[in-house]
């Protein structure tokens, strides 16, 4: 069992063990005051569940993030001054360094029910990066792209339900601008790419995608428009891999350069376990792969028999990477991502490249999910991306974030709104959840679209992980 799996039973273990003795309480009101008390309180009960305690967040808000940051990397101690950041040395800044800034946040009462944020001011854009209910810790705010005023002594830090509390620390990365270069995004699914990566892909030198899975599984929404369970699951994997190839375009990647291998959802691991097995679609009934190639312009080994294996799936990925040679390699990290598909997706791109006479300069990492808070990243659209819950103080991290202008986070939600996937209504109990919490927790939509990821991925930074550099 992975360990996003035993979170996932121990909350729901509590949360039972709440749920009887609410029932319990509610019962004893009953008997003990009036009859329809418990009706009334039951309702007020779920009312402030669904607006305050409804969050998947495995950890105590309370919890310090715990960095260790690549050697080398360059700390600087800053003051807050009339609510200025400065810096006790000169900031020697060209304005394309990855910049965090470590601090210290105390939530107010208000902060237990509205979310805390930091705002950031004196910059050419105005910032908001939220964080946990009720946070009394160290977290870490993303400065990248202010670096002109941050240097300038002009930026500004105040806290909204929360405050700044003791010394701030500035950590610089200096990295090269990967964009000059050829990337390759791996994604385990269609939007996997767009989500993590869309703005680093649409303005790099030359880009390719590669989808590993179709994405068939989980096909309810084609269900209610009659089609049998497996005809669904086809198409929409049909659908899902218009999408790896289609979607690309409106960043300008050519056709020819996006490519699905038409693997099947959540077998990745199936396959990794068994190389020589094939694993067949769970809800498809396919045990062949190139139902979900037929819009590929490159050929790849295994369209000879189309055995879902995972040998097959290690000879395509040998064979797209020497056809385009990228010297970036984006790819999930499992660091971070506990997705079973994004763990084995990053497995395959390394047994891949063992044993080849060219290899990248660079792996970048991205997680598209994260273990410990289902929310993250925290906040509204357009708003920056701090850095996520980490508590392994062993594993040596370093970010690298790129800043999307409007138009480009503009483009990304277009990009995203074109992906089938995010386009089906969500289950009614989520809406009534979202308006609860609109209404009594202050959290706005997405003016992009109803699925969370708009909210999550439409934002002023990209930020991914340096796994590999030369």
């Amino acid at each position: 069992m992975s360990r996003k799996q035993q979170l996932l039973k121990r909350h729901r273990r509590n949360k039972r063990i709440a749920l009887l003795i609410g029932v319990l309480v509610l019962i004893a009101a009953g008997v003990l005051v009036a009859w329809w008390l418990p009706l009334i309180l039951a309702v007020l009960l779920w009312v402030a569940h669904e607006a305050w305690f409804a969050d998947h967040l495995f950890y105590s808000p309370k919890d310090d993030y715990q960095y260790r940051f690549a050697p080398g990397s360059q700390r600087t101690s800053l003051r807050l001054d009339a609510g200025r950041l400065v810096a006790d040395a000169p900031l020697n800044l060209s304005g394309d360094e990855t910049l965090i800034v470590e601090v210290q946040l105390k939530s107010s009462w208000l902060g237990r029910f509205l979310d805390p944020a930091v705002e950031l001011s004196g910059g050419e854009s105005p910032d908001r990066q939220a964080f946990e209910r009720g946070v009394a810790g160290k977290r870490y705010l993303n400065l990248t792209g202010s670096a002109s005023a941050l240097a300038g002594g002009e930026l500004r830090l105040r806290g909204r339900f929360c405050r700044v509390i003791g010394q701030p620390a500035l950590w610089v990365f200096r990295q090269p601008d990967l964009a000059r270069q050829t990337v390759m995004v791996i994604a385990p699914h269609a939007d996997d790419a767009e989500l993590a990566a869309f703005g680093l892909y649409g303005q790099a030198n030359e880009s390719w995608i590669v989808t590993l899975t179709a994405g068939e599984i989980e096909a309810e929404h084609y269900q209610q428009m009659g089609l049998p369970k497996a005809d669904a699951a086809r198409i929409k994997g049909r659908l899902r891999a218009w999408d790896s190839i289609a979607v690309p375009r409106w960043a300008g990647v050519p056709e020819a350069q996006c490519v699905q291998l038409g693997y099947f959802c959540l077998q990745l691991p199936a396959m990794q376990a068994a190389p020589d097995q094939p694993q067949v679609s769970r809800e498809a009934q396919l045990e062949d792969t190139r139902l979900f190639r037929q819009f590929n312009a490159l050929a790849l080994p295994s369209d000879a028999d189309g055995a879902p294996t995972w040998h097959n799936l290690i000879a395509d990925l040998r064979a797209v990477l020497l056809t385009a040679r990228p010297e970036v390699i984006v790819l999930p990290t499992p660091v971070l991502d506990p997705h079973p598909d994004h763990i084995c997706a990053h497995a395959a791109v390394v047994e891949a490249l063992q044993g080849l006479d060219w290899q990248p300069s660079t792996l970048l990492g991205y997680a598209n999910h994260l273990h410990d808070n289902d929310r993250w990243p925290m906040g509204d659209s357009g708003a920056g991306v701090a850095l996520p819950p980490q508590f392994a103080a062993a594993q040596v991290l370093e970010p690298y974030c790129r800043v999307l202008s409007l138009s480009q986070q503009r483009d990304k939600a277009m990009a995203l709104g074109m992906m089938h996937d995010l386009q089906p209504r969500a289950p009614f109990k989520r809406r009534v959840r979202r308006l609860l919490q609109q209404l009594l927790a202050g959290r706005g939509p997405s003016p992009y679209g109803e699925n969370e990821f708009f909210r999550k991925a439409v934002r002023r930074h990209e930020l991914l992980w340096v796994l590999k550099r030369d």
